[in-house]
């Protein structure tokens, strides 16, 4: 005899891909969505306002592979505009509150897909924002590198070229380059 299970729920849970600049977090975030697409879900993809690099619409990686997303300020927001979705994207997430640890936390507890995208480190080498916190809740880590540029060892650090301190400088290969572990201690010794 057949017996429905009406007490079934449908689990959420929340995906973490991490690294230094130029390894590939963006190119991985929209290789997943691109593959929940197929699968037909409906997909919503947030950036926060202050990554302008490429595209005020678009989530862009490095590669100039891109997805429409929605730009937002206050994390708040990725929960009344993800309603409807079986996936949220959230890409450079180190730029968001500590809030966002709440907000995903939330939206995988009411069984959604969460994919986050961003840096582990800031530019001097210490974790970053929220990145901490939301690597302790994620549910699945995936931790990509870059390739160091002095060495061609595997880069775990984003190393900044210029000498601003502030915490917060978007930028590209004019601003950053990927190093490996010996190769930021000796640009950093000074």
């Amino acid at each position: 005899m057949f017996v429905e299970n009406t007490m079934h729920s449908q689990t959420g849970w929340i995906e973490f891909i991490t690294g230094p600049m130029f390894s590939g977090k963006t190119e991985e975030l929209i290789r997943r969505v691109k593959r929940a697409m197929i699968g037909r879900l409906k997909v919503a993809i947030f950036k926060p306002s202050i990554d302008s690099r490429y595209s005020d619409e678009y989530v862009v990686s490095h590669d100039d592979n891109s997805l429409t997303s929605i730009k937002i300020s206050d994390v708040n927001d990725i929960l009344l505009k993800a309603q409807g979705a079986d996936v949220v994207a959230i890409d450079e997430v180190q730029f968001f509150s500590d809030e966002i640890v709440k907000v995903t936390v939330s939206l995988a507890n009411k069984g959604l897909r969460v994919i986050c995208a961003g840096l582990d480190m800031d530019y001097s080498g210490k974790p970053f924002g929220p990145v901490p916190d939301l690597l302790s809740v994620a549910d699945h880590v995936t931790k990509v590198h870059a390739i160091c540029i002095k060495c061609g060892r595997l880069a775990h650090f984003s190393h900044r070229k210029n000498s601003s301190r502030d915490l917060v400088q978007i930028g590209e290969k004019d601003n950053y380059e990927p190093l490996c572990r010996e190769c930021f201690v000796k640009a950093t010794s000074h």
